[in-house]
């Protein structure tokens, strides 16, 4: 097997993952996957494809992120990498779609409308 490209999405983010066979090595924009999502938690979310899927150690993984914050860049890697998953072994779809990772995330940011304070919220109304 040479590589295997896919693509992922969260908001404003965009995700570029090449999975090949390697022994776990993860970087994120030419940095280590830990130093570049320092938190438990998107530490757990950029792991998680590969411990449903018993494949932890398997893959060498480089992936190229931009757009968003940080939240929303490490779901679009998750996104990315749980495709990749699939494109090498279909068998691996059920496991990941059971716990909602081959779900893209439509919810993006409604824009600010005019005559408002948000996009939603209004300004106070006096009556008198």
């Amino acid at each position: 097997m040479a590589s295997v490209n896919s693509l992922g999405r969260r908001k404003s983010s965009v995700a570029r993952v090449i999975l090949s066979d390697g022994n776990g090595d993860i970087k994120v924009n030419g940095v280590e996957g830990k130093e570049y999502f320092p938190i438990t938690m998107q530490q757990f979310k950029l792991m998680q494809p590969f411990k449903l899927t018993d494949t932890e150690g398997k893959y060498d993984v480089t992936i190229r992120v931009d757009g968003g914050g940080i939240t929303g860049q490490v779901e679009a890697v998750r996104l990315g990498i749980a495709r990749a998953l699939v494109k090498l072994d279909p068998e691996h779809k059920p496991k990941l779609k059971a716990e909602d990772l081959m779900t893209r995330n439509p919810r993006e940011v409604e824009r600010k409308k005019f005559g408002r304070k948000k996009a939603r919220k209004r300004y106070q109304f006096s009556k008198r």
